[in-house]
């Protein structure tokens, strides 16, 4: 049985050269918007980049793709490796973009025509009261064709949504790949921070441990009453108190990456046993100028191509207010005998276009080109939103890391004058010359000195982590993760 599709208004009669002339036109006439990447005023350098004493000049778009390699951290580089392949949110970015390239096939199928083989081999009979009674066999065999002439555009409307749609997933992959990288150096930071306040108050417990030795030896000596004694104490068990948060945090710390990893949370535990310094951040990072950054970011280029994706949209439904033509045809064997299927007296074909127009549809396609407007001007609002936050993120990046370096500069200084007055404090002290109470105060301003300093060596580095995140780092021009073309900009 062979079936071919129909429209209302089947036109009856095409010559060849009518035939001719639709497909000469198919391909003509395109309606909808075309699409032009909106122009934004942008400022000519960041307002923050003279504060944070960053160095001018274009951002090394080879050093931003492997930003870590920036810190020599061995550690790093090989968590950064095992995330990019074991990460689950990564792995569903990928798939998300196998899907998006799928779709984009079967848009792209509706260029050409299509075409269906089908047979069949039916046995009848009808009752001997309505007819003869007797049995009659059936053999058919063919092929359908069925062609869609894009008169108006809007098969290649939905092909350009389509490629927009698979464009804007390629960089979707990309932004979750730089939030992965972020994260992960993030966490890797907490985790020598931690270890390096620990190690502060380790230090710190001892010299009080030692302190409380020397006032507990003043009074046997009889040189001094149970008050300092006491106070010796209590200081070093509030010392001692501190250290259960301290390693609850780094231990949250190592399980967060190993989730990151795709790992169980405890799978890093023994891995990272060992303390390690914090990373050391390199002495210049160049931060390039704002447009760069909006070129490199992925978040912005995907809201971009979504708003591309949209604007197509608006002409696939503009397209429907247009006639629609299908050239349809069929060609096949139809006998009653089987050994008799395939001969020329068998052979039978039909070939025609057929015509159908969407004329009074109660307004439903004007108010459907109407939604799809409203959401291209929609998705132009977020782009622009994305490039404000884009602008945003930077500038606040830029400022916190160089006011936190700043800060770690007098932190530094601090402990260094925290640590000569304990050593001056107990020679005070051991000598008679002073109270208890000044070495006690200068024992508690280096705990305090040397914990802030070793959070703001953390902070320093994990501001420049989110600087490179702001700046888009973590992904290559060449193949993404996930990504089986060897060129995604091809998708293009």
């Amino acid at each position: 049985m062979v079936w071919i599709r129909r429209r209302e208004g089947s036109l009856t009669y095409l010559g060849i050269g009518g035939l001719a002339a639709l497909i000469a036109l198919e391909g003509c006439a395109t309606v909808g918007p075309d699409y032009a990447a909106p122009e934004l005023s942008l400022p000519a350098a960041w307002h923050a980049g003279s504060q944070s004493g960053l160095p001018p000049g274009s951002a090394d778009e080879s050093a931003l793709a492997l930003w870590w390699d920036a810190f020599g951290d061995p550690v790093l580089s090989d968590l950064m490796n095992r995330a990019v392949k074991g990460n689950l949110d990564l792995k569903k970015a990928a798939a998300s973009l196998r899907e998006a390239r799928a779709r984009r096939a079967i848009e792209r199928a509706g260029l050409f025509p299509a075409v269906d083989a089908s047979g069949s081999a039916t046995k009848s009979s009808s009752s001997e009261e309505t007819g003869s009674g007797s049995e009659r066999e059936l053999y058919r065999a063919g092929f359908d064709a069925d062609w869609e002439i894009d008169l108006f555009g809007g098969v290649r409307r939905s092909v350009e949504a389509a490629g927009a749609d698979l464009q804007a997933s390629v960089e979707s992959l990309r932004d979750v790949l730089v939030s992965l990288t972020a994260e992960v150096a993030l966490n890797y930071v907490d985790v020598r921070a931690y270890q390096a306040r620990l190690a502060a108050v380790d230090e710190t417990i001892r010299l009080q441990e030692e302190t409380l030795r020397l006032t507990e030896a003043k009074r046997q000596s009889g040189l001094d009453d149970g008050l300092a004694v006491e106070q010796a104490r209590y200081s070093l068990e509030s010392s001692r108190a501190g250290l259960p948060a301290l390693r609850a945090s780094l231990e949250g710390a190592k399980y967060r990456l190993a989730v990151l990893l795709g790992l169980e949370p405890g799978a890093l535990l023994e891995a990272l046993k060992e303390n390690a310094p914090i990373p050391r951040a390199p002495s210049a990072v160049a931060a390039g100028v704002p447009a760069d950054v909006l070129r490199r970011r992925p978040d912005v280029r995907q809201a971009e191509r979504e708003l591309a994706a949209q604007t197509a949209r608006v002409g696939v439904a503009t397209a429907d207010l247009y006639p629609k033509i299908t050239l349809s045809g069929s060609i096949g064997f139809e006998s009653l005998s089987s050994d008799r299927l395939l001969t020329s007296g068998s052979l039978f074909y039909s070939i025609g276009p057929s015509f159908s127009w969407a004329i009074f549809h109660a307004g439903s396609i004007r108010a459907n080109i109407e939604a799809q407007s409203a959401l291209q001007e929609a998705a132009l609002v977020q782009y622009k939103s994305t490039v404000l936050n884009a602008l945003e993120e930077t500038e606040n990046a830029l400022t916190s890391y160089g006011k936190e370096r700043s800060r770690r500069e007098s932190l530094d200084a601090a402990v260094r004058a925290a640590r000569e007055a304990v050593r001056l404090a107990r020679a005070r002290y051991e000598a008679g010359l002073d109270d208890f109470g000044n070495l006690l105060d200068a024992e508690r301003s280096l705990l305090s000195f040397q914990d802030q300093l070793a959070e703001s060596e953390g902070a320093v580095v994990s501001d420049l982590i989110r600087l490179y995140k702001v700046l888009g780092g973590g992904w290559s021009p060449g193949k993404p993760v996930g990504e089986p073309d060897k060129n995604p900009e091809a998708n293009r």
